[in-house]
């Protein structure tokens, strides 16, 4: 059976709310919508799809997604992460009836965590800033340490235990050659509004649920004070300097993603979060089977690069060209780039 595209938009799509921070949807008005869209359109069934198609949306949330959320991925554009939100609804909606399933992953952390300025202090006890590295040497020079205020909670109070930990944390980093530990603004905490899910992107996940009868799953990482997760798929480092295990693997939703015909990655940003899950997902690609690669689909349309306005029209930080590099070794490992306004149909490896 030949699987088409929806012929319009739903009626209660407005893409002026990809810049809305308040916008929220009403839910239950969203279900009863869902009923008549599939009556009306002749939707199946998730469950019934032959071929399946999973959408991995990576944290589209308030913070990284509006001007002002502590994050906002502006790209080079400013507008970068409000029109990706556009154009990934607009791809959900036009592709109802193809799309077996989407998981949102959500960056979640706390107050304290080893990439926020509050984790650290320098030499003589004043805070960090944000959007700086802090290297190796710095730590093993006592340039910077951790905040000893965070060693009761986190380590029992053994602040020597810490400061061999966050060594081993920047060098650990530094030797997978991916990252420096940098450190960001407080961002996506849990319990803020900045958190949750920006509301054009909640409402068109939660119709495709009501449509479809599929779950709203949602992957949660970056809560361990202790390690970077920018990737949904493992946080950064999984060792403690004493060979303990400090973080485990995410194998059950790999496997999840794996089992799919078709995997299609969307979010932000393309520069961290997007693009170390996609690393982390073809390492184990390459593992295993090369050319499960080709069954990987970047929506390029619909991610950005963080960038760091100066003030005066340039750039203190612009991670574009990474990204950039990145997606073309996707690319040749064999993953397909792909723009959100291409017809699903028309994709390559796509059988429908």
């Amino acid at each position: 059976m030949t699987v088409k595209t929806a012929p319009a938009l739903p009626a209660f799509y407005d893409p002026a709310n990809a810049g809305r921070w308040d916008y929220a949807p009403d839910q239950q008005a969203l279900f009863a919508a869902a009923a008549e869209w599939r009556r009306e359109h002749a939707v199946r069934p998730a469950a019934s799809d032959r071929f399946s198609v999973h959408l991995l949306l990576i944290d589209a949330q308030k913070d990284f997604c509006f001007p002002k959320g502590a994050l906002y991925v502006a790209g080079r554009s400013g507008q970068g992460a409000i029109e990706d939100s556009r154009r990934t609804a607009e791809f959900i909606y036009r592709n109802l009836g193809v799309l077996t399933s989407i998981t949102t992953t959500m960056d979640t952390h706390f107050a304290y965590q080893i990439f926020f300025p509050s984790f650290w202090e320098d030499a003589d006890g004043k805070p960090l800033g944000a959007y700086r590295e802090i290297s190796a040497d710095e730590v093993a020079r006592g340039e910077v340490r951790p905040s000893p205020m965070v060693a009761k909670w986190l380590c029992g109070g053994n602040y020597a235990w810490l400061l061999k930990q966050a060594l081993h944390y920047c060098a650990e980093l530094e030797k997978a050659g991916r990252y420096k530990l940098y450190l960001w603004p407080p961002h996506c905490l849990l319990g803020s509004d900045g958190h949750a899910l920006t509301g054009l992107l909640h409402e068109a996940r939660l119709f495709q649920s009501f449509v479809r009868g599929a779950q709203s799953w949602v992957e949660v990482k970056g809560g361990n004070p202790l390690t970077e997760n920018y990737s949904v798929l493992r946080p950064e480092v999984l060792s403690r300097h004493d060979g303990a295990p400090l973080a485990q693997r995410n194998a059950l939703f790999l496997k999840t993603l794996l089992s799919s015909d078709a995997v299609v990655v969307a979010g932000q940003a393309a520069s961290h979060c997007v693009k170390s899950s996609i690393d982390d997902l073809l390492s184990e690609i390459l593992a295993n089977d090369p050319e499960l690669a080709k069954k990987v689909y970047l929506l390029t349309d619909c991610m950005s690069s963080v960038t760091v306005p100066d003030g005066k029209g340039g750039f203190l930080a612009d991670f574009t060209p990474q990204a950039e590099a990145a997606f073309q070794r996707f690319a040749d490992a064999g993953m397909r780039l792909v723009r959100s306004t291409d017809p699903v149909e028309s994709w390559p490896g796509i059988r429908l």
